[in-house]
């Protein structure tokens, strides 16, 4: 990582410098440079003089100054020339260098340190300890967005993200999975949790547009502590998979949206399956066709109104109340009652809950 950021620094300095400028590695092997075609060549030598005198060396017309004080020097600069001018360059180039990779390394630390804390890799008396070390801030109010690719992707899935949220220092950008990659973004502490989905409706449409690429979504709720970022994964985790049960048509879930669904997600599938036997007492749900299950969930839709629901599916009002009447014989519950169009809504939902569960119902 560290040839790439390097290369980068000297590409965009080797026109305001006008000599040739590069970096050795602790080989004595050029990582970087500004002419491309001396990549890869070796200067043992300078590397063996320098651990000695641990300062500037000039040699063969190019001046080397190592980027670290001390024996054996991890990196060391190179500017072409021997005059004072070169020298003063290497001391800019080292400063340069030096400060870009310190920026870099500890970005990278950060997001280490997140991903061992939504993974729950780390003790939590260890997460202030390790917070302070690096200067990160604790009270922050942060959500995550766990974002899964289609299997198959054949683009860089932590990249498109990167790319998309470059700010180092509220953004961070993880993968914890081969398709599955994680954003942690700070936020304002009172953000309306609709703009959380209004980002997440941002990355979802770039990725569709630009790569051709569906994502699914789930967002968690605020973390107003750095320990709580692990709660907020595991509440991103479960939208994606509640909403894939219960709400199929979306591919962003916030877990503050799911409703009912979060509840029965929680419940023990025995539980589930004694509220199914106990709704059902008289005709087992596998007894209403698809005809009736449509009529059902049209009127769910349609805030149990028997003029509107015949309205939309085009069939006569009657027609409609003797469909009612049927389900009201079969379960022994009347849809147009309140209490009992809750109990009925809520067994539809435990349903596809246990089918979507292995070997359960």
């Amino acid at each position: 990582m560290s040839s790439r950021l390097f290369q980068g620094i000297i590409y965009q300095m080797k026109d305001a410098i006008g000599r040739t400028i590069g970096v050795l590695d602790d080989n004595g092997v050029i990582i970087a440079c500004s002419d491309l075609m001396r990549m890869g060549e070796t200067r043992h030598a300078v590397k063996e003089e320098l651990s000695y005198v641990s300062d500037v060396i000039v040699k063969g017309g190019y001046t080397y100054r190592p980027m670290t004080v001390g024996n054996n020097p991890d990196y060391i600069v190179f500017v072409e020339g021997e005059d004072t001018l070169a020298d003063k360059l290497s001391m800019v180039l080292v400063v340069s260098l030096n400060n870009i990779k310190s920026f870099h390394d500890d970005k990278y630390d950060k997001t280490s340190f997140i991903k061992n804390i939504i993974l729950d890799n780390i003790l939590p008396g260890d997460i202030y300890v390790k917070s302070k070390e690096l200067h990160f801030s604790t009270v922050v109010s942060r959500v995550v967005f766990l974002i899964k690719f289609a299997p198959g992707t054949d683009i860089s899935c932590l990249d498109v993200i990167q790319n998309m949220f470059p700010n180092n220092n509220q953004d961070y950008v993880l993968i914890t999975g081969e398709n599955d990659v994680v954003l942690v973004r700070e936020v304002k502490p009172g953000t309306d949790p609709k703009e959380f989905e209004k980002t997440a409706t941002m990355i979802s449409d770039t990725v569709l547009s630009e790569f051709y690429t569906k994502v699914s979504i789930g967002i968690g709720s605020a973390a107003e502590n750095i320990k709580d970022i692990a709660r907020s994964y595991r509440e991103a985790q479960a939208a994606l998979e509640v909403g894939r049960v219960f709400d199929t048509d979306k591919n962003i879930v916030s877990y503050e949206n799911l409703g009912i669904g979060r509840l029965i997600y929680q419940l023990p599938t025995t539980m589930c399956e004694m509220f199914l036997n106990e709704v059902f007492q008289k005709e087992s749900i596998e007894s209403l066709d698809h005809e009736t299950l449509s009529t059902i969930q049209s009127f769910f839709e349609n805030n149990l109104n028997v003029s509107e629901t015949s309205r939309k599916m085009f069939v006569h009002r009657n027609t409609l109340v003797y469909r009612l009447d049927k389900i009201k014989k079969l379960t022994g519950l009347d849809l147009r009652e309140f209490e009992d169009a809750i109990t009925f809504k809520v067994a539809l939902m435990v349903k596809r809950y246990l089918a979507s569960k292995p070997n359960k119902y």
